[in-house]
């Protein structure tokens, strides 16, 4: 008997002429790709949508599978103008940064908060650096928060460091991350601007060294929605 699974849309397309490709976020089972038969036709439920949490069974041969039934487990996170787009630089992040049947339990379940946190009208930026933080631990790449890794040395919040993305924090006179925004990074507290700043380009910079110069369409979205505000 299939197993019902909690999971996620993280990104959906029109496959033929009544049926959806979806790319699904699965508790167990990690990013997974389905077919969803028919799914366009008038009538079908529920609407496959990102951002909704669902209950899915499917079946799998090789790298694609096919959803068999799916029910609604809850309501939708209500993301409007900048949390949608922050919504939709999440799902892109692990459409890109995961490896396909690959179960990230914890990640899902700390994805479903940062939905929740997103939809609360919450302050967005610590949102998404502590999502970007475990997305990157999930990964295997968990950044060097607590030391200077040439010499051992502890972090000092008022020394300027480097970041090498290889390796980690460098001490650096001219460096422009100090040490006080990694020390605010590991306590989880993000509150001074300079260290939202500097947390905010030092996780950019990690980020972008995982895409390896592909291009986040989210990003590109956000600009151009910021630019008409």
């Amino acid at each position: 008997m299939l197993q019902w699974r909690q999971g996620y849309v993280l990104h959906r397309r029109r496959w033929r002429e009544t049926s959806l490709w979806l790319e699904v976020f699965s508790r167990e089972e990690g990013k997974v790709a389905l077919i969803a038969k028919g799914a366009c036709r008038r009538g079908k439920q529920p609407p496959l949508q990102p951002f909704q949490p669902l209950l899915l069974r499917w079946r799998k041969k090789g790298d694609l599978g096919t959803l068999v039934d799916s029910d609604l487990l809850g309501a939708s996170p209500s993301l409007q103008g900048r949390a949608l787009y922050c919504g939709f630089y999440l799902n892109e992040l692990l459409s890109l940064l995961l490896v396909r049947d690959d179960p990230h339990p914890s990640l899902f379940d700390y994805y479903r908060q940062a939905l929740a946190c997103l939809s609360s009208n919450a302050d967005l930026e610590p949102c998404l650096r502590f999502y970007e933080l475990r997305l990157l631990e999930e990964i295997g790449y968990a950044p060097v928060l607590d030391r200077e890794v040439e010499y051992g040395a502890g972090i000092v919040s008022d020394r300027c460091y480097r970041y090498d993305p290889e390796m980690g924090p460098l001490l650096d006179e001219n460096g422009w991350l100090h040490g006080a925004t990694l020390i605010a990074l590991q306590q989880g507290i993000l509150e001074d601007k300079r260290v939202r700043h500097e947390a905010k380009r030092l996780l950019r910079l990690l980020i972008d060294h995982q895409l390896q110069g592909r291009v986040l369409r989210s990003r590109q979205l956000f600009l151009h929605h910021a630019g008409k505000s």
